[in-house]
């Protein structure tokens, strides 16, 4: 396997752009571990966001069918299309990865493979864009910070549970497989970060007749997440239909099961 060099040249003159969020990641053994739980396969597709300066990239080309690099930064595009404009199974989209549609480059059969150390500050609105065309997408690996990978993985009735959790339980089996240091970065970031891995899958997600209602409903209890489930969600729906239920409980106390059970019961007539 040819590994083709990452480094920016020092004639780039390149500085990282805070308002893209730039920290990337330098550690060789950190990028073989992310790599190697991956578990690529010859006939993977696979989206990078953000790849930066090519350091995981380098890694992923010559094993899978093909890369699609998102890059926002057009100095560093360039340089990844001087790096890998030759390999025939890379391609390059110079834009923002919120504004990509993934149903053009998911194959008929072959679902996409997202994997990304992505910028902070935007983490949600890239969870969620994916999350909109999931059914164009097999599994997400993405670098997050420490925090909101505990978000992610948490369980009912601790403090990290919340929108994250519910969310990405529902449509996925996830986990945390990596914690990383702030020191195998730079710039070096003020926090660390780890490793998240989202598999996607229907077998909660195919329960719910009304996906818009349920993730209404979601989104006004956490919103509200210290009172009672009857007063946050009293305003905006016709509770009385929930006469099962013990609205007394927050929003926290509840598991995936029964979002998706309360979503149903308020469909009722």
């Amino acid at each position: 396997m040819k590994i083709l060099d990452s480094k920016i040249p020092k004639s780039l003159n390149f500085r990282p752009k805070k308002r893209f969020g730039q920290n990337f990641l330098i550690d060789e053994n950190v990028l073989g571990s992310i790599v190697a739980a991956l578990d690529l396969q010859t006939t993977d597709i696979v989206m990078e966001i953000g790849p930066g300066t090519g350091a995981l990239s380098k890694y992923i080309q010559p094993v899978v069918s093909r890369l699609i690099a998102v890059e926002i930064d057009h100095q560093l595009a360039a340089q990844l299309r001087r790096q890998f404009g030759r390999c025939e199974n890379y391609h390059l989209l110079e834009e923002d990865f919120l504004d990509v549609d993934l149903a053009h480059y998911a194959g008929e059969k072959d679902r996409l493979r997202i994997v990304g150390n992505i910028p902070y500050n935007i983490t949600s609105d890239i969870i969620f864009h994916v999350f909109e065309q999931r059914r164009f997408v097999r599994d997400m690996t993405l670098l997050v910070q420490r925090e909101v990978a505990e978000r992610l993985v948490a369980e009912p009735r601790s403090k990290a549970y919340g929108i994250l959790s519910v969310f990405s339980q529902t449509f996925a089996d996830v986990r945390m497989l990596l914690r990383v240091p702030a020191t195998v970065f730079s710039p070096r970031p003020k926090v660390d970060s780890a490793l998240v891995q989202w598999r996607f899958t229907d077998q909660r997600s195919r329960n719910i007749p009304d996906e818009a209602l349920f993730r209404r409903v979601v989104r006004i209890a956490f919103g509200q997440r210290r009172k009672m489930l009857r007063k946050s969600l009293r305003e905006a729906f016709a509770i009385d239909r929930l006469v099962d239920w013990d609205l007394t409980r927050r929003p926290e106390e509840l598991n995936v099961s029964e979002w998706i059970k309360i979503s149903i019961d308020l469909l009722q007539p």
